[in-house]
């Protein structure tokens, strides 16, 4: 995907959207390795922004800056089909941090604990936030991003203070809000998505885990060649205008991840919609 051409600069942040720096953070972060992540980042932080503060005159002149970032991206991506169709564009977002995700994740269960994982782990709960800009979230997203931030931070704390973090699913606390850590977010991040060798990154031979309700999904790990559990249709299905969209968003998915060459994720969501189709339920 071609590097964007130089941005108009923002004003300084103003206090009121601290909550969204991290977000404008990633994007300028992705502005070379991959403008749409980068579009989809601001537009999120201006849709945050605006729910914040869009009265005072720090504020709005802030929003207006960033909004003639967010007209120069999407006129640079010109008819970018993650851009002009949300289904695209929410495929490309949830397959880019899933990616993140399970490298950091299998970084993790290796013990493989260093500053790019960190910021992986962090970096995937805030493109889960971004991905909010097309609805409500899955509650397995939901799941993700709790996860990730709390993981993100507890080794970051754990690292800072000279102690080995623990690998792999351990309890989080379902009742402690995850705090935002500055630093958690500030180391270089890695080819994106990461991509390591397969000697330190092979999806397929991850187990699928559960643990205090957080779960991987399967077809994340499961090797391409997997067969298709899907149920025999019997007699007459009847599908709705909704179960067709659905179909749809997954085979955009699986389009949208095997731009990736991530075989297994197209896969799971190619059967899923073969059974949402076959059967009328997913």
């Amino acid at each position: 995907m071609a590097a964007l051409a130089l941005l108009p600069p923002l004003p300084p942040l103003p206090p009121q959207f601290k909550s969204i720096q991290h977000h404008l953070r990633t994007a300028q972060e992705h502005d070379k390795r991959d403008p749409v992540v980068a579009y989809y980042c601001r537009l999120y932080a201006m849709q945050t922004g605006m729910k914040i503060d869009s009265k005072t005159p720090e504020c709005r002149k802030f929003l207006s800056k960033l909004m003639d970032q967010l007209e120069a991206l999407k006129k640079q991506l010109g008819d970018n089909e993650a851009v002009t169709q949300e289904i695209v564009g929410c495929a490309h977002l949830e397959n880019y941090a899933l990616k993140m995700f399970l490298y950091a994740d299998n970084e993790d269960r290796a013990g493989r604990f260093h500053k790019n994982m960190i910021k992986s782990f962090y970096t995937a709960s805030l493109l889960i936030d971004v991905i909010t800009v097309f609805g409500e979230l899955t509650d397995e997203n939901v799941k993700h991003r709790k996860y990730a931030r709390w993981k993100a931070t507890y080794i970051h704390n754990c690292l800072k203070n000279g102690e080995t973090p623990q690998a792999g699913p351990v309890g989080i606390e379902e009742d402690n809000d995850v705090e935002e850590n500055e630093d958690a977010g500030t180391a270089s991040l890695p080819s994106q998505p990461p991509q390591p060798s397969s000697s330190t990154y092979d999806p397929s031979n991850m187990p699928s885990s559960s643990y205090t309700g957080i779960q991987i999904p399967p077809g994340a790990h499961a090797p391409a060649n997997t067969p298709a559990e899907v149920p025999h249709s019997t007699g007459d299905i009847r599908l709705t205008p909704e179960d067709f969209a659905r179909a749809q968003k997954y085979c955009k998915y699986a389009g949208s991840a095997l731009q990736y060459e991530d075989v297994s994720t197209a896969v799971q969501n190619l059967q899923k919609a073969l059974k949402l189709l076959t059967t009328g339920r997913e």
